[in-house]
C-alpha cells in the first residue's frame, strides 16, 4: 500500500477465499481413523465410563456399530483388544491366541466390510498380568529380545488374520525392524503396512484409554520406554530410527499438546505425508485403493499421523457438556490445527460426528 500499511482482511471476506488461505487443512473421511475397543465377551456392548459415547464391543455387535459409520463414509478403524474373560499372564499369551478378540474382529470386519481398512494396535499391555508393554526381567525392567519376538509374533498373527496395517504401540527399540523382518519371512512384506507409534510420550492424557483397554500398569509406570514429555531431540531420533527400520508411516501421540513435534517431524522429513494420523482430498475409493497407497517399498517415505487421545477427547467432551464451548466448533478447530501442523491422518474418537459435520 502507498502509506506502507499492510491490509489483510480483504483477502478472506468470502468463504472461498478463506478456504484458499487454509491450504492442506481439508478434512475428508480419508483423514480419519476410528478406534474400536474389542471385548473378549462376544455379545458385549458396554459403555466406557471414562470415555462417554465409546464402548467395549463384542464381535457379535460389530456389524451393528460399524455398518452405519461405513455408510457415512468411514474408511478405516484401529482395533484394540480388551480381555476380561480370558486370562492375562506374563507373556501376553492371549494377544495372539485362537481366542484373541482382535483376531476375531479382523476376520469379521474383513468379511462384512471388504472396503474398510483394518489397522490393529500391537502391544502386550492389555494381555499381560503386569500391564507393561513387554516381557519383564526379575527386576521389573523390559527384557528386549523376548519382547521383540513376542511383539513380532503378535503382528504376524494379525497379518495372517487379514489386517491391512499393524501398529506397534509398545515403543521398544528396534521393534519395527523385527516386525518387518518377520512379515517378509512369512510373505507379508509387501502386503501389510507398519504404522509406528514413533513419537509416543509418557502422557497423563492416556488415563481414560487405560481404563477402556484395562491396560494400566500393575506397578511402576512406562517412563523408561515412552518419551519424556519435554523431549524434542529424543522424539526426532525415535522417528528417524523407525523410518530407517522401514516404518511405512509414523505417529505422534498425543496430539494437541504435541503439535510442535508434529511440525518438527514434518519439517525434518518434508517428503513424508504425516499420521498425527494424508490421503489428500479425493473421491472415496475402495480399501483396495487404500491398500495400494499403503503398500510402499523400503525406499518410500512413510505417512505421518497422530492420535487425538482419550484425555483430549474427554477434555473436549466434558467442556462442551459444561457449556464452555460448542462441541462441533471446538472439535473441528482442534482437527484443523492438527492438519495445519502437518498431520495427514488423525485417529479420533470423534470420527462418527466428524463424518456428519464435514458433509454440512
Amino acid at each position: 500500500m502507498a502509506d506502507g500499511l499492510v491490509a489483510l482482511h480483504s483477502g478472506y471476506q468470502h468463504i472461498v477465499t478463506r478456504q484458499w488461505n487454509c491450504s492442506n487443512t481439508t478434512i475428508t473421511p480419508y483423514n480419519l481413523i476410528y478406534p474400536l475397543f474389542i471385548s473378549d465377551n462376544e455379545n458385549d456392548i458396554e459403555e466406557i465410563t471414562s470415555l462417554p459415547g465409546q464402548f467395549r464391543i463384542g464381535v457379535n455387535n460389530l456389524e451393528k456399530v460399524v455398518e452405519p459409520l461405513v455408510k457415512k463414509g468411514l474408511t478405516s478403524v484401529l482395533l484394540f483388544g480388551v480381555i476380561s474373560r480370558l486370562q492375562k499372564d506374563s507373556n501376553g499369551t492371549n494377544a495372539d491366541s485362537d481366542e484373541c478378540p482382535t483376531i476375531h474382529a479382523i476376520k469379521k470386519l474383513r468379511a462384512l466390510f471388504p472396503d474398510l481398512l483394518v489397522i490393529c494396535d500391537v502391544c502386550l499391555c492389555p494381555f499381560t498380568d503386569h500391564g507393561h508393554c513387554g516381557i519383564l526381567n526379575s527386576d521389573g525392567s523390559i527384557e528386549k529380545t523376548p519382547t521383540l519376538q513376542r511383539i513380532s509374533e503378535v503382528a504376524l498373527a494379525y497379518a495372517k488374520a487379514g489386517c491391512h496395517v499393524v501398529a506397534p504401540s509398545d515403543v521398544m527399540d528396534n521393534r519395527i525392524a523385527a516386525i518387518k523382518a518377520l512379515l517378509r519371512k512369512n510373505g507379508y512384506g509387501s502386503k501389510v503396512a507398519v504404522l509406528s507409534y514413533a513419537a509416543k510420550f509418557a502422557s497423563k492424557f492416556y488415563g481414560p484409554f487405560r481404563d477402556a483397554a484395562k491396560s494400566a500398569p500393575a506397578f511402576g509406570d512406562r517412563r523408561c520406554y515412552q518419551l519424556p514429555p519435554g523431549s524434542k531431540g529424543l522424539a526426532m531420533r525415535a522417528v528417524a530410527r523407525d523410518i530407517q527400520e522401514g516404518a511405512d508411516m509414523v505417529m505422534v501421540k498425543p496430539g494437541m499438546a504435541y503439535l510442535d513435534i508434529v511440525r518438527q517431524t514434518k519439517d525434518k522429513f518434508p517428503e513424508i505425508p504425516l499420521a498425527i494420523y494424508q490421503f489428500r482430498q479425493t473421491n472415496l475409493q475402495s480399501s483396495s485403493s487404500l491398500s495400494r497407497l499403503l503398500t510402499r517399498n523400503s525406499t518410500s517415505s512413510p505417512f505421518v499421523g497422530f492420535f487425538e487421545v482419550s484425555g483430549e477427547y474427554a477434555m473436549l467432551y466434558h467442556g462442551s457438556k459444561a457449556g464452555a464451548f460448542d462441541l462441533q466448533d471446538i472439535v473441528m478447530e482442534s482437527l484443523l490445527s492438527m492438519r495445519r501442523a502437518g498431520g495427514d491422518i488423525i485417529i479420533t474418537y470423534f470420527a462418527p460426528q466428524v463424518l456428519d459435520w464435514i458433509k454440512q
